[in-house]
C-alpha cells in the first residue's frame, strides 16, 4: 500500500509539472475578464444582440464590447482591481430596458476582480416601462448563488465575509453546509470511476478529469443543438460503441478472425456515416433537453473509457508495460483530449442554456437554486444506485474481487478482463455524469475536469484507494472541508484545506477511511 501512495503522489507531483493547468489558461487568454449574457426579459435564453458594455479603470476606457447574437460579452482587463462597467443605454433597443438593482445603478456598477479571475456579471433586462421588483441573481465564483447586491458583500471581515453567502454565523454555516455537500457529491459521483479503474488496473488515469470535461461538453451540445459536428461525434461513437459490445458479449462465442472483422467494419461504419452527416451539415439538426443530453452524454461517455480499455491499455497490459510507463501514457492521453476538445468547443466558458438565473429555493438558512436541489437529488440517487450494483450484483460483486485482489479472481474463474472492461464503462459514464452536474452548478469550459481532477485524487486518497465506498466519502468529505473552510479563510485557500485533509489522513491513517492494511515484502 505505501508503494501504492508513494507513487499516486509522484503522479501528482507530475502533473503539476506537466500538465497546463488554471495559471497557465489565465495567461493564454489573458488572465482577469469581466463577462456575461444579456437575455430577452420573458425568455433568457435568447440572447439581444447589439448591446454596447464599457469597462472604465478610473476614468480611462479599457475596452468596449457588443453582444452577439446570443447576448454574450466579455471583456480582458489588464489586471486585478476595481473596475467601472457602463451599459451604452442608446443601444438597448427601445421595447427593452435596464433592471436595476443594489450593483447596476443607471446602467452602470462597479465590479472588483481578483487576480486571475473571469468575473460573471448578470445584467437583465425588463420590458419598457416595467418596474423591477427584485434583484436579479448571479453566481459566486465557487458555484454558489447570491443576489447582485449580496455579491458585492463589504471587505471588512474576510474571516467571515464570503462570497454569496450573508447572514450571521449558524445561517453561513448551514449555507456553505449545504453547497459543501453539492460539491462533495458531485466529486464523489466523478471519482468512483477513478476509484475503481485504480483497483482493478492499478493505472493512475489522469485523464479522467478530462473525461468529466467531454461529459459536460457533450451534453452542451446535444441540448443546445446538434447539427454537423454533433451528428458526426453521435456517428463515430455508436460505431464504437457496437464493437466494444461485440466483444463483451461474443467473445468466446465466434471465430476470433471473425469479432474482429465485425468489430472493424462497426468502427469504419461509424466513421463513414459520420463522414455522410457532416457532408450535409446543417441539414440534419436536432436538439434535445438537457436531462436527455445528459443520458446521451453519460453513454458516449461509457463509450469513450470503454474504448480507451479495449484499444490502448489492455494492449499494454498484454505486453507486461510497467505501470510508471502506463502513468505516462495517461497524461498523454489527458493532453490529447483536453486539446481536441479545444480545438472542437473552443475555450470560451458558457453555461447551460435556461439554467443560468434562477429564483432562490429558501429552505430555512439554506437558500439554492432549483438547479442546485435538482444535482443533489440525482447525486444521492446515483450513488445508492452504484452501491446496490457494487453490493446486490454479480458483476458488481466481480469488480469488488478483481478490485481487492485482481490475481485471486482471476484464478476463482472471474473474467477479468471483461470485468475490467465494464469497470471502464461504468467509470466513463459516471465521469460523464459529474462533469454535466459540474456544469450544471458553475460553468463548462474546456480545463473544468483538470480543475476538478486534483480533488477526485483527494477523494479517492482520502477514503481509500481502489475502494468505490471510499470515494464516496472521501468525496463527500473534500466537498464540506472546501466549502467550510471559507468561513474562516479566503475562498482562494478552499482547495488548499482540502488537499491538506488528505495529507493529514495519509499521516495517520495511510490505507484511507475505509481502505484496508496491506502487508508489503
Amino acid at each position: 500500500m505505501r508503494t501504492r501512495l508513494v507513487t499516486v503522489l509522484l503522479a501528482l507531483i507530475t502533473a503539476f509539472l506537466v500538465i497546463p493547468g488554471a495559471v497557465a489558461t489565465a495567461d493564454e487568454q489573458g488572465g482577469e475578464s469581466l463577462h456575461g449574457q444579456i437575455g430577452q426579459p420573458d425568455d433568457r435564453d435568447l440572447g439581444v444582440e447589439g448591446i454596447e458594455i464599457a469597462v472604465f479603470e478610473g476614468d480611462d476606457e479599457i475596452e468596449a464590447a457588443t453582444t452577439d447574437s446570443d447576448g454574450n460579452w466579455e471583456v480582458g482587463l489588464p489586471g486585478p482591481g476595481d473596475y467601472r462597467v457602463v451599459v451604452d443605454q442608446e443601444s438597448i433597443p427601445s421595447e427593452y430596458e435596464v433592471r436595476e438593482t443594489v450593483l447596476l445603478v443607471e446602467g452602470e456598477a462597479e465590479v472588483a476582480v481578483e487576480a486571475d479571475e473571469q468575473r460573471p456579471l448578470i445584467i437583465a433586462l425588463d420590458e419598457a416601462g416595467a418596474a423591477a421588483e427584485e434583484p436579479a441573481e448571479t453566481e459566486s465564483p465557487e458555484g454558489g448563488d447570491a443576489t447582485e447586491g449580496e455579491e458585492e458583500a463589504p471587505a471588512d471581515d474576510e474571516a467571515l465575509e464570503v462570497e454569496g453567502v450573508s447572514g450571521g454565523f449558524g445561517d453561513r454555516f448551514a449555507q456553505l453546509t449545504a453547497a459543501g455537500l453539492l460539491f462533495g457529491l458531485v466529486i464523489a459521483v466523478s471519482a468512483i470511476g477513478l476509484s475503481l479503474i485504480f483497483g482493478t488496473t492499478q493505472i493512475i488515469n489522469f485523464s479522467h478529469g478530462d473525461m468529466v470535461t467531454f461529459g459536460a461538453m457533450m451534453a452542451l451540445l446535444f441540448s443546445s443543438g446538434a447539427a454537423g459536428m454533433g451528428n458526426s461525434l453521435l456517428a463515430i461513437f455508436a460505431g464504437l460503441g457496437v464493437a466494444i459490445l461485440l466483444g463483451a458479449f461474443m467473445e468466446g462465442r465466434l471465430g476470433r478472425t471473425l469479432l474482429i472483422v465485425l468489430q472493424w467494419t462497426a468502427i469504419f461504419g461509424g466513421i463513414a456515416l459520420a463522414t455522410l452527416v457532416g457532408v450535409l451539415g446543417d441539414g440534419i439538426d436536432w436538439q434535445v433537453p438537457l436531462w436527455l443530453a445528459a443520458v446521451i452524454a453519460v453513454a458516449m461517455g461509457a463509450v469513450l473509457g470503454g474504448t480507451m480499455e479495449r484499444y490502448l491499455w489492455r494492449p499494454l497490459r498484454k505486453r507486461n508495460v510497467a505501470l510508471i510507463q502506463m502513468f505516462i501514457v495517461s497524461i498523454g492521453v489527458a493532453l490529447v483530449l483536453r486539446h481536441v476538445i479545444l480545438v472542437l468547443f473552443g475555450a470560451n466558458r458558457t453555461r447551460y442554456a435556461g439554467f443560468q438565473v434562477q429564483e432562490l429555493v429558501h429552505l430555512g438558512p439554506v437558500s439554492m437554486p432549483p438547479r442546485d436541489l435538482v444535482i443533489i437529488g440525482v447525486a444521492l440517487v446515483v450513488l445508492v444506485l452504484v452501491a446496490c450494483l457494487l453490493q446486490f450484483t454479480r458483476i458488481g460483486k466481480a469488480m469488488r474481487a478483481v478490485s481487492d485482489n485482481r490475481d485471486l479472481a482471476e484464478s476463482s474463474g472471474i473474467d477479468v478482463d471483461r470485468v475490467t472492461l465494464y469497470v471502464w464503462l461504468l467509470g466513463g459514464g459516471l465521469a460523464s455524469l459529474g462533469g454535466v452536474l459540474f456544469g450544471l452548478n458553475q460553468v463548462v469550459d474546456y480545463e473544468m475536469g483538470f480543475r476538478l481532477l486534483l480533488l477526485m485524487f483527494a477523494a479517492v486518497i482520502l477514503g481509500g484507494l481502489g475502494t468505490a465506498y471510499g470515494a464516496m466519502v472521501g468525496g463527500l468529505a473534500v466537498g464540506l472541508v472546501a466549502m467550510l473552510s471559507t468561513l474562516w479563510f479566503p475562498a482562494q485557500l478552499m482547495n488548499a484545506w482540502a488537499l491538506a485533509l488528505m495529507i493529514l489522513m495519509l499521516l495517520i491513517r495511510p490505507q484511507g477511511l475505509l481502505g484496508s492494511r496491506e502487508r508489503v515484502g
